[in-house]
């Protein structure tokens, strides 16, 4: 089984999550888009590392994250493929990749994590106000 090439990917120096967690994101955002299709075989971690110029454990981290949470499947002696995930699941995946992104930004804002739900309800309640006012 011939596996797609992996798709250019520049990491973020700057940003204070590790090289792993912004693999596992890019990961499931190309599985969540459909570039990676369910049933389909994942590069190597060999391959992902050689390709990317990281570490292979680094890799091996970002695949053990996306297994743990649920987009991929480990096979022993055949490789990592692509769960099904369902329209639902597909859907809530790419919501809770914003959502850790938003919370993260709100952190590096210097914000505590006592303040974000607070920020979340008062828009919530603004967004609601505006909708019943249409």
């Amino acid at each position: 089984m011939v596996t797609k090439e992996i798709p250019a990917f520049a990491f973020n120096d700057q940003s204070d999550l590790p090289l792993w967690v912004q693999l596992r994101d890019r990961m499931a955002f190309l599985i969540n888009s459909g570039f990676y299709k369910p049933g389909e075989k994942l590069p190597t971690v060999r391959k992902y590392a050689a390709d990317l110029h990281i570490a292979y454990n680094t890799v091996s981290k970002a695949y053990m994250g996306l297994e743990r949470d649920g987009y991929v499947t480990t096979v022993r002696g055949s490789g990592v493929f692509v769960n099904d995930l369902g329209t639902s699941h597909r859907e809530d995946g790419h919501v809770d990749v914003l959502v850790e992104e938003f919370v993260r930004s709100c952190l590096e804002e210097g914000m505590t994590y006592d303040d974000i739900p607070k920020l979340v309800s008062k828009h919530i309640r603004k967004v609601k106000r505006a909708h019943e006012e249409k």
